[in-house]
């Protein structure tokens, strides 16, 4: 397979050809091919072919090919040639997301994030972003909202892309069998998409179970009974109680039992840190009932001993991507500390964001190092058995990870869309771009747009 960029223009001509430069027509190896297929995404379309002397990867289209194609925009981007007969432009890179018609930021609180994502490689590739609503199956296109050059959205008709990076901001609107079904159409279509959907803690839990890597997951019980949070809090000492589909930290109570003194639940209301002591263990249920409406759609979570700074528990947000080669890789790691009292390592519940390599120095000396190497190989072993057991394509995984104090790796949750958060500290805004290439990696990779030593 041939892959190599090119720049397309608009040339004012009427015949149905493609004017192409005798470089192109060379890297691609078209010299003895009198019509090509043009293809972008789903779109394609019979051509003459007609080889012009000009040096450089020039691509020539009139105006009426540009208009049946749909290109998004003219200028550089890839090309590839599997067999010098067939020429595909792109890739057209789809960000599925919620889509807020006519404003400056189309994408909600995103859209930093998606504009960001798609400066990567923006002269090697298309982007755009869509919600469901804009797809019209039966055309094979999309309303999308596309970049501008210089700056701002526009919304234009595209073809169906060659990769959907899926960044549905709603739990809830994924469940829906609409959604699911929707998802579905491109698969079918042999159209790669990548992050299906959220997980619920239970999920990951289930991927785990019977692997290598699930000896770093807590002992867990989903919907547990009382008798069984009791037991585990007389093993365990302190558990954690979280709701299976929640985020950011949100409704989780670290409950802790202490021979002598009796029950203990520390969790958040109302913007500040609570702490509560029980005598007794049924008062402490009668809490819990009360608060979180009985104890289904929780997980009771053994507790585990943190390495601390200045007496605050330490976790890390381990932000992991594929690569150009199919490959999980560490994009970047942040260190999360506790703020005084509180449950979770959340900044906005009074955490701090630190770096890996600034805690574990603190904490291990001269053996930092080896047991930032020793978390990172873990985290990898995770990614690659959860994709094992997984139906769907992943792209990225977040893992909130800890470390014991004995140096034992534990795998607290695992996020199939992570949050972003990590690369506001300004130690980690070079990871963050980083990872935005890893994903741009990942989709040349699997839309095929990738050289031969790849492929």
């Amino acid at each position: 397979m041939s892959l190599t960029t090119c720049t397309i223009h608009v040339a004012q001509r009427q015949e149905r050809v493609v004017y192409v430069s005798g470089d192109l027509a060379k890297a691609l190896r078209l010299a003895k091919t009198r019509s090509v297929t043009l293809k972008l995404g789903s779109k394609s379309i019979s051509l003459g072919l007609k080889l012009l002397k000009k040096s450089g990867n020039h691509l020539y289209l009139t105006p009426s090919i540009y208009s049946q194609l749909r290109l998004p925009r003219t200028g550089t981007t890839l090309v590839t040639s599997s067999n010098g007969k067939e020429l595909r432009l792109g890739p057209m890179i789809g960000i599925l997301t919620s889509v807020v018609k006519g404003s400056s930021a189309p994408f909600g609180s995103r859209t930093d994030f998606i504009r960001q994502f798609m400066k990567v490689g923006s002269d090697r590739a298309f982007y755009f972003g869509f919600s469901p609503s804009d797809v019209n199956w039966s055309q094979g296109t999309i309303t999308a909202t596309v970049p501008r050059s210089e700056g701002g959205w526009v919304r234009k008709v595209v073809p169906l892309p060659d990769v959907v990076y899926n960044r549905l901001p709603s739990r809830k609107a994924e469940k829906l069998a609409s959604n699911n079904a929707f998802k579905q159409r491109f698969v079918r279509q042999g159209i790669p998409l990548f992050n299906w959907s959220f997980f619920d803690k239970w999920d990951v839990y289930n991927l785990l179970e019977g692997t290598d890597a699930f000896r770093h997951v807590p002992e867990s019980r989903i919907n547990p009974s009382s008798s069984q949070i009791k037991e585990m809090l007389d093993k365990h000492k302190f558990i954690y109680f979280k709701p299976t589909g929640g985020s950011l930290g949100i409704g989780i109570y670290r409950l802790t039992y202490n021979p002598q003194r009796g029950y203990y639940a520390r969790f958040r209301r109302s913007g500040r840190n609570v702490l509560l002591r029980f005598s007794k263990f049924e008062s402490l249920m009668a809490l819990l009932n009360r608060q979180s409406g009985g104890l289904n759609g929780y997980v009771a979570q053994q507790g585990i001993r943190l390495i601390e700074l200045d007496s605050c528990p330490i976790d890390f947000r381990f932000h992991m991507t594929k690569n150009s080669s199919n490959q999980w890789v560490v994009a970047a790691i942040g260190a999360k500390k506790a703020g005084k009292g509180s449950v979770t390592t959340h900044v906005r519940t009074g955490g701090m964001l630190m770096t890996p390599e600034q805690v574990l120095r603190q904490v291990f000396g001269g053996r930092a190092g080896e047991v930032l190497s020793h978390s990172k190989e873990v985290a990898i072993k995770l990614a690659q058995d959860i994709e094992r057991n997984y139906r769907h394509t992943l792209g990225e995984l977040g893992f909130d990870i800890g470390i014991d104090k004995n140096e034992r790796i534990w795998m607290f949750e695992a996020n199939s869309k992570p949050g972003r958060s990590i690369f506001k500290h300004p130690a980690l805004k070079e990871q963050g771009r980083a990872s935005l290439q890893y994903i741009y990696d990942y989709c040349l990779y699997l839309s095929r747009f990738r050289a031969r030593r790849d492929s």
